[in-house]
């Protein structure tokens, strides 16, 4: 992805949170850049990040998205949502995924 395409993943983002919150586009816009800043670190490797469950507790995770260290996937017909991060699990080795506006901190 080049620096245009990849800002305009981020502000895209933003503005789905301002939209969906109502919080002020400066905290939304802090969010959506974790979110990519967590996403581009799990495509190089394993990162430890924090995320609040849909029952309000704080998990720690680890978590990647580099293909050599994520077992054969099984092809799935889900589509897709731009409101959640996947990523594989590498204590549970299972996908999971959690609400990217529920990202605390890397």
């Amino acid at each position: 992805m080049n620096t245009t395409q990849n800002l305009r993943q981020i502000m895209t983002t933003a503005w789905q949170f301002f939209r969906t919150t109502g919080q002020s586009f400066s905290d939304c816009l802090k969010k959506a850049c974790a979110n990519f800043k967590l996403a581009a670190a799990m495509r190089i490797g394993i990162v430890r990040f924090y995320f609040q469950k849909v029952d309000g507790t704080v998990r720690e995770a680890w978590g990647t998205l580099r293909s050599d260290l994520i077992p054969q996937h099984k092809g799935d017909d889900r589509k897709r949502n731009d409101t959640v991060q996947a990523y594989f699990d590498t204590e549970k080795q299972e996908y999971r995924c959690f609400k990217k506006l529920n990202l605390i901190t890397l």
